[in-house]
């Protein structure tokens, strides 16, 4: 039994020892001196000796300089010639050991009660201890470069750590000589990941180092240290390059220290987050939704900074900055749709990654149009002849004081706009300043969509003002404001050129954060007067805003990152189920140790990388810095199952509803690296901002799971009360009652958006189906429902239609098996159909095994209480010489006992058994040669019908649907049960629909032709038999099964099941007859045919009446049928169920997540998964947290770390 609580095993023992084998190999670089198991001492000297090679030589060399009987170059020149042979040595010794290892195989049998990672070692220069020591490469590019990497490193880290250099930088022997050590020790841990083995990384951005990229880590950084160094040593004298070359050497010490605890990122992680953080800061643009599109953005944006430089005319460079800032603000992925003729503005084609396409959404700004390109066009004519005309007349001129010049009017006018841009954006939310207070203007009470849209009226318009102003008022006056500074005539050196590059840039690509950082650089100049700030004011604009934007991300993620330590350390004692024994211990060390914590908390956001929360407890680290997206994989993956398609089909609304709420500026500011969270019944719905540029957005979709196990109710249950306090308030608060009493929580409510989505609803039937009453009633309205269904099969057929199974108006029958899993990785080959059937038949079963040959026994009589339908499965082979199929299907012996599976209640003896040599050995023994086809009467044989109306052919049947292998007299019998009233009111309400006008004689001929009469008699009344249904239903396990399409084997079912359009119209009858029953059990009695005509067109119509499991409701969810209803039966409360889906507009609460909580957490996931590989389903890091919401983060992870059900590709919102 696995023990709950705060005090659970933060890692299991098994994974305690291997973490503290792991860790000290991540430490040293790659010597395993810490094994499960006893060794030879052999393997520890060889490691010892490996690991103390490159100090060896570097020694030689350093000895050598200090006699001076080698100069400094050609001493590290030595070093590095002997560690580049040394390391050639070892990865040809490793190389052969591997070929031997492959050419030579132990006999005897292996134990399997031994440890896994146990080598058995015969000497110390055997294969095994080679291979253990010194793996090898996987590509020999990579021996290469790796080997001739080495020498360089040695080389180069020889000259660096000097004697001679290090007295040069610190004028002290002592301190020179404790560098010259320590440097060595970092060295040598580089030189053996680089080539001896590679150790894990507690760094880990990528699951899998397919290319060989984590060895290059450590001595990049190191290479990156010697670089700084020459630089020093051959550039002219520079203080600041001389200081910063002191400080590495001390930091150089302390290089193992950074690589164990992970705060150096890996080369990918490295690489993505400069290339992110230079565009964004230094360039203007935004972070990318994708490493693709981050490349190209930044060659694009540096490539245009380039050109800047060397333009000669500040007012070209002023047009050209506007212009291509402009056009790389707005969403490209527009341009290529247009070029490839796709007409969607979503990057979704098809099921992509558990996706589904989106609805084509006609709006300004979904797809780029006439409209959009004119819009486009005007404001970029209007921005640049603005600009142009500004800086010729205006910016040219000598008087540039801000109080009394050209400049004044602008800025006052920009901390208008500020202002009015700010409070508009505020009342647009629950809460105002921050989540703190309540906001009085929002909306109070969530009764109606219609009450609360016309509520929110004022809202609206205050939220188009804010539009105008924001995108065309703004974007125009900032530009003007730039475009006279003095600053621009300065222009042609590199800083002024990347400012005003970036300062155009950042007017399109994010206005608001734009505007405030002008507004901040305008308030500097106002504060200071006619004074003048000589260090400021030489930076110039371009650089200030550049400054002014950095300090406020990093700010702003600074009180972000200390507001998830305080959540993290006040819970830790205040929640009782957080509180574990250390809790007081870890709350002591964080008070005493505050300055320490800050410092913790600074240098994460100063490096943008996430606090890393270890083991989600309040021992603070700070994380690798990565991208915004945390996750180095393609945005869409998913681990899908068949509750992904109430997100599929929520999507496209939501999409649109998401799209006004940015434009109004619902959500607060839109800052990529933005985390939302969605909540509508059981469905939780997580949103992230990958993109952001002028008039669009970039999100991503995910639809976290359904099941309800204890974690995801906690923290469902907090998320509810969350929301709850700030939507359903009562009209009139108090001073108390204005407050968010939520505010330490990660989810600050935002508002409530009207989305399409299907409502569900689960009845109990008990007092229905199991009422006498309305079981005998069931028989007439079934054949009711099936003479209005073969009348109107009929009609579609003389209109041209084909009859499908799979229209969205049928039922289930014969359905694909991917019904049960709608997204599944695996497929049939294209010669085998699966299929969904519930069918015993004696011609069915005469191929099949003996585990398979039961299915005509059946127990109807509730011997043994309520049976749950058994869902056979059957494989049809398509036989294309022939061109019919065969069906072969199982069904279970009554009073076995069946195990249930994975797919709900199939039973196990569905699954077809093995047929040696393709026998059909069974039991009980089937006679073949009497065949159930011999008492049927072939269609050939059929004498033709002459009816009386000419116009009856219309509704006539197939001659196969004639064939029923019955008696005559038993038909006859049941006579009574054809409702002839309803035959008739029916074929007089459908002949209109043939004809197209009414005719009175027309239709009375046909109603009175008993020839038609008679031929839909002998059809319903043999589909009646058929279904073992002649007489009154008594049972609701029987009627469960029927409607289960597990019919048991009568007489005529046979016939019944070679037709498949038949049996799909009796099956779908019958569903439409139980929903009949369901409706008048609910609603009361139908009064009148017309009203039952009518809700038989409004099932046929709008509803999907089936089960969950066919592809039938997965398909008819996607097409947003109105209604769906199922059967379903509570196996373990003995219960039958009504599932009722209904298609309408609901308000989805939306609430924004603390960001730098959901990357810290995901942080320490990738941590504890990857690296300490803590992959326990109890662990402690994902118990239920009421504050953090620490379950739904991990949920909400990317795979395979996380496991959201549903994850959209980037989709592109516009915003205008």
């Amino acid at each position: 039994m696995v023990r709950m609580g705060p005090d659970v095993p933060l890692l299991n023992e098994y994974k305690q020892e291997f973490f503290w084998k792991r860790f000290p190999q991540t430490v040293l670089g790659g010597p395993r001196f810490k094994l499960g198991y006893c060794a030879p001492p052999y393997v520890y000297v060889n490691q010892a000796v490996l690991f103390l090679t490159p100090w060896l030589f570097g020694g030689i060399g350093t000895l050598l300089c200090q006699l001076q009987l080698l100069q400094e170059l050609h001493a590290a020149v030595l070093s590095g010639m002997l560690m580049f042979a040394a390391a050639a040595a070892v990865q040809a010794l490793a190389l052969y050991a591997a070929r031997r290892n492959g050419a030579i195989e132990r006999l005897g049998a292996p134990n399997i009660l031994v440890d896994e990672e146990e080598v058995e070692f015969t000497h110390c220069v055997s294969p095994e201890t080679v291979r253990f020591i010194a793996p090898g490469k996987r590509f020999g590019l990579n021996v290469m470069l790796h080997t001739a990497l080495s020498g360089v490193l040695c080389g180069c880290g020889t000259w660096y750590v000097f004697l001679g250099r290090m007295t040069a930088l610190y004028g002290s022997i002592g301190a020179s000589l404790v560098v010259f050590l320590f440097s060595w020790v970092t060295l040598c841990i580089a030189e053996y990941s680089l080539i001896v083995n590679t150790a894990t990384e507690t760094a880990t951005f990528q699951a899998q180092d397919t290319y060989e990229i984590t060895p290059l880590t450590r001595p990049l950084y190191i290479l990156i240290f010697i670089a700084v160094d020459l630089a020093d040593r051959f550039s002219d004298p520079l203080p600041e390059l001389h200081l910063a070359s002191q400080v590495l050497h001390v930091l150089f010490l302390f290089l193992p220290l950074l690589w164990a605890f992970g705060i150096l990122p890996p080369l990918d992680a490295l690489l993505l987050w400069g290339m992110e953080q230079a565009l964004v800061f230094g360039l203007g643009g935004s972070p990318m939704s994708s490493n693709l599109r981050l490349l190209l953005m930044f060659a694009t944006s540096a490539g245009i900074c380039v050109c800047n430089y060397f333009i000669p005319s500040t007012l070209g460079v002023v047009l050209f900055s506007i212009s291509t800032g402009f056009l790389l603000s707005l969403d490209l992925s527009q341009v290529g749709k247009l070029c490839t003729g796709s007409g969607s503005s979503f990057r979704s084609q098809g099921p992509h990654r558990g996706g589904s396409p989106l609805p084509r959404l006609s709006s300004f700004g979904w797809n780029l149009g006439c409209r959009e390109l004119l819009l486009y066009l005007c404001l970029l004519v209007v921005a640049t002849a603005e600009a142009g005309l500004v800086h010729y007349f205006v910016g040219s001129t000598r008087y540039q004081s801000l109080v009394m010049g050209p400049q004044a009017p602008v800025s006052y006018l920009l901390l208008v706009l500020f202002c009015l841009c700010w409070i508009l954006r505020e009342i647009q939310g629950a809460y105002v300043i921050g989540g703190v207070f309540l906001n009085p203007l929002y909306p109070k009470g969530m009764s109606s969509i219609q009450t609360f849209q016309q509520r929110n009226r004022g809202l609206y318009f205050a939220a188009a003002v804010r539009r105008v102003l924001l995108y065309l008022v703004s974007p125009l006056a900032m530009i003007a404001f730039l475009s006279m500074d003095k600053s621009l005539q300065l222009l042609h050196t590199v800083s002024f050129t990347v400012g005003f590059t970036r300062a155009f840039r950042v007017v399109w690509q994010s206005s608001e954060d734009a505007l405030l950082q002008m507004v901040v650089v305008i308030l500097v100049r106002l504060a200071a007067g006619s004074s003048e700030l000589r260090g400021w004011d030489d930076l110039g604009t371009g650089v200030q805003l550049f400054l002014v934007g950095l300090l406020v991300d990093r700010l702003t993620q600074f009180l972000a990152k200390l507001k998830f330590t305080l959540t993290v350390l006040v819970t830790s004692w205040t929640e009782k189920k957080q509180r574990r024994q250390s809790a007081g211990t870890l709350l002591a060390l964080n008070a005493s140790l505050c300055p320490l914590l800050l410092a913790v908390v600074t240098l994460s956001a100063l490096l943008s990388a996430p606090l890393l929360p270890l083991f989600t407890l309040p021992i603070f680290l700070v994380g690798f810095p990565r991208p915004q997206r945390s996750w180095p994989g393609p945005v869409g993956t998913a681990c899908p199952c068949p509750d992904s398609i109430f997100y599929q089909q929520m999507s496209g609304s939501l999409a649109s509803a998401l799209r006004k709420a940015f434009a109004r500026g619902s959500l607060g500011s839109l800052a990529p690296g933005s985390h939302f969270l969605g909540r509508f019944q059981d469905r939780m719905v997580w949103i992230m901002i990958l993109e952001r540029g002028y008039g669009y957005c970039t999100v991503n979709i995910k639809g976290l799971e359904l099941q309800e196990t204890s974690c995801h109710t906690v923290e469902a249950r907090r998320v509810d009360e969350v929301f709850e306090a700030a939507f359903e308030r009562p009209e009139r608060l108090g001073f108390t009652q204005g407050f968010n009493m939520h505010w330490g929580n990660a989810l600050t409510p935002c508002a409530a958006l009207a989305v399409r989505v299907y409502s569900d609803a689960r009845n109990v039937l008990s007092g229905i189906i199991d009422s006498h009453d309305n079981l005998r009633k069931l028989q007439d309205d079934f054949m009711k429902a099936l003479i209005w269904l073969l009348l109107r099969h009929c009609v579609q057929k003389h209109k041209g239609f084909m009859w499908s199974s799979v229209d969205g108006s049928t039922v289930g029958g014969l359905k694909s098996l991917s019904s049960h899993l709608p997204q599944t990785t695996c497929s049939q080959p294209p010669e085998v159909v699966v299929v969904e059937s519930h069918v015993s038949s004696l011609r069915f079963r005469q191929d099949s095994s003996s585990l398979t040959s039961f299915g005509d026994w059946s127990d109807e009589d509730d011997l043994f209480g309520p049976q749950p339908a058994r869902r056979t499965v059957a494989l049809v082979t398509a036989e294309a010489q022939s061109g019919h199929t065969t069906l072969q299907t199982g069904a279970s012996l009554p009073g076995s006992v069946e195990m249930d599976s994975l797919f709900e209640n199939m039973a196990l003896s569905a699954l077809q058994p093995l047929q040696p040599l393709g026998l059909g050995i069974g039991m009980p023994a089937v006679d073949k040669g009497c065949n159930s086809e011999v008492f049927r009467e072939s269609p050939g044989s059929l004498s033709p019908l002459n009816f009386s109306c000419p116009h009856s052919e219309v509704f006539n049947l197939p001659a196969m649907w004639r064939t029923a292998p019955l008696l005559p007299s038993r038909l006859l019998s049941l006579r009574p049960l054809f409702p002839e009233e309803w035959f008739r009111f029916s074929l007089g309400r459908f002949w209109p629909a043939v004809q197209g006008e009414t005719s009175e004689d027309m239709a009375k001929a046909l109603k009175e032709d008993e020839v038609l009469k008679e031929l839909h008699v002998h059809v319903a009344l043999s589909c009646l038999i058929s279904l073992g249904a002649e007489s009154a239903f008594t049972s609701p396990s029987y009627v469960y099964r029927l409607y289960c399409g597990d019919v048991p084997w009568t007489e005529g079912l046979d016939w019944l099941s070679s037709s498949k359009e038949l049996y799909q119209l009796t099956l779908q009858a019958f569903r439409f007859s139980f929903k009949l029953l369901f409706d008048q059990a609910s609603l009361g009695p139908m009064e009148s045919p017309d009203e039952l005509f009518s809700t038989l067109e409004e099932y046929e119509r709008d509803w999907y009446i089936g089960l969950v499991t066919e592809k039938g409701w997965h398909d008819s969810v996607l097409q947003e049928k109105p209604f769906l209803f199922s059967l379903g039966h509570d196996l373990t409360m003995g219960t039958y169920t009504g599932r009722v889906l209904s298609l309408q507009e609901q308000l989805v609460q939306v609430g924004r997540l603390n960001g730098e909580g959901v990357r810290g957490q995901w942080a320490n996931l990738s941590w504890e998964l990857l690296y300490a590989t803590n992959d326990d389903e109890e662990r402690y890091s994902i118990q239920a947290h009421p504050f953090m919401l620490r379950n739904l983060t991990v949920q909400a992870a990317d795979p395979p770390l996380g496991y959201p059900i549903y994850s959209s590709a980037p989709l592109h919102f516009p915003c205008l």
